[in-house]
């Protein structure tokens, strides 16, 4: 019995180091770190001198620096700047940097709404694959009223929602993570992120940091619990069956 346990054990510590080696990112610059032009910028249609790494949009999206969303603000080509309500302006709704840390997404879900695209390559047809990213909402600087945001996220021909969250005057809804599980159709597919905000004319801005795209993994309790069921069966075959194996385990504890 001590054997068993001791090599299920193993076996679920082998897997699961297994499955983290494997658990590499297929995004390039999820994090928005990697950008032409210093500081807080539009990109994209708004900005075409600069270039976000592995990202494009037509859309009405912005990078922000840390510290800037609420200060200085971020820089559309045209010469004027754009901003979210925060500390730093006038709001004490406790607007943050993202939890990566460093450079963020600000997208508008109103106006000129398109999503922020990459290609991913490397994907195999069949396999389950996670998406995980940090997302929080927030009001553009100067206007006024309630609004709601949230995200579209897409893989290939498979979408999945964020909750729609309602964000106060002024406001700001703390990051949060999300995940989804997407299965792959083709061995290249393009990742969209698509905000959602509403009403019209008071701006409403879902942020978006900390983007991931891996092989989906097993946690470790479903480790545990499959090898678990292994034993078990095992026990089983060698005529000693279930019930007296969680017997003899119960004498033990006791």
């Amino acid at each position: 019995m001590r054997r068993m346990i001791l090599a299920c054990l193993a076996a679920v510590a082998a897997c699961v180091s297994g499955g983290a080696a494997q658990a590499a990112n297929l995004v390039l610059n999820g994090d928005f770190e990697i950008t032409s032009l210093p500081g807080s910028n539009a990109f994209g249609t708004f900005n075409p001198n600069n270039v976000v790494l592995g990202w494009d949009t037509t859309g009405f999206n912005f990078i922000f620096a840390p510290g800037t969303a609420d200060t200085t603000g971020s820089a559309v080509e045209s010469g004027a700047t754009l901003s979210l309500w925060g500390p730093g302006n006038g709001s004490n709704n406790g607007l943050t940097i993202s939890p990566t840390g460093g450079n963020f997404i600000g997208a508008d879900g109103d106006y000129e709404a398109h999503p922020i695209e990459q290609v991913i390559n490397g994907l195999t047809i069949g396999k389950k694959y996670e998406v995980s990213f940090y997302w929080a909402a927030a009001q553009q600087h100067t206007f006024d009223g309630t609004t709601t945001e949230s995200w579209e996220v897409s893989l290939g021909n498979e979408t999945f929602f964020t909750p729609v969250v309602n964000n106060a005057d002024h406001g700001f809804v703390p990051w949060t993570q999300e995940k989804f599980i997407f299965t792959a159709q083709n061995t290249s597919d393009t990742l969209a992120f698509l905000a959602h905000g509403t009403p019209a004319g008071q701006p409403p801005f879902s942020l978006l940091d900390g983007v991931r795209l891996s092989e989906a993994v097993p946690e470790p309790a479903t480790w545990a619990m499959m090898l678990l069921g292994f034993g078990f069966v095992g026990a089983a075959m060698r005529g000693r069956g279930a019930g007296n194996l969680f017997a003899r385990f119960d004498r033990r504890l006791a």
